[in-house]
């Protein structure tokens, strides 16, 4: 459960710096890379003087750095996703495990332990899928 809190607190952040706060700072690459200009008189009144419109334009500017963080943090967002799986077997053996422990303790109980196992595979299984699912999603959605 805490692993997919954070993985939630995880997406909201990353959702949220993709909708709108993005626009909102000027990309480390722009800042370091960018050279002092003079401007003429004639060149500083064809700037966009607000500076709503300045943050809309750097929204649309992406720089090679910028997407090569993005990059990273995708595959990064999908490994961790992605060990969800492992935990959805994990849960798959600890509760087949816990069956033959069950039935080898009181065989009359066959029936009603066998279903209780088949609702703990399934919601393990589920599990590991909504963990797969997300990992897609973050590579190839985003």
């Amino acid at each position: 459960i805490v692993y997919l809190d954070s993985l939630f607190v995880f997406l909201v952040l990353l959702l949220q710096v993709r909708a709108g706060s993005r626009v909102l700072y000027r990309p480390l690459s722009a800042s370091v890379l960018s050279r002092p200009d003079v401007k003429s008189e004639s060149s500083v009144a064809l700037l966009p003087q607000s500076p709503l419109s300045q943050a809309t334009l750097r929204g649309f500017q992406t720089s090679a750095i910028s997407r090569d963080i993005d990059t990273a943090a995708k595959f990064i967002g999908a490994g961790a996703a992605t060990v969800g799986v492992a935990g959805s077997g994990a849960g798959i053996g600890t509760v087949f495990g816990s069956l033959i422990i069950g039935y080898a303790r009181n065989p009359s109980l066959k029936q009603q332990l066998f279903s209780y196992a088949i609702l703990g595979f399934a919601l393990s299984e589920a599990m590991g899928l909504f963990c797969l699912m997300v990992a897609f999603l973050i590579l190839f959605a985003m």
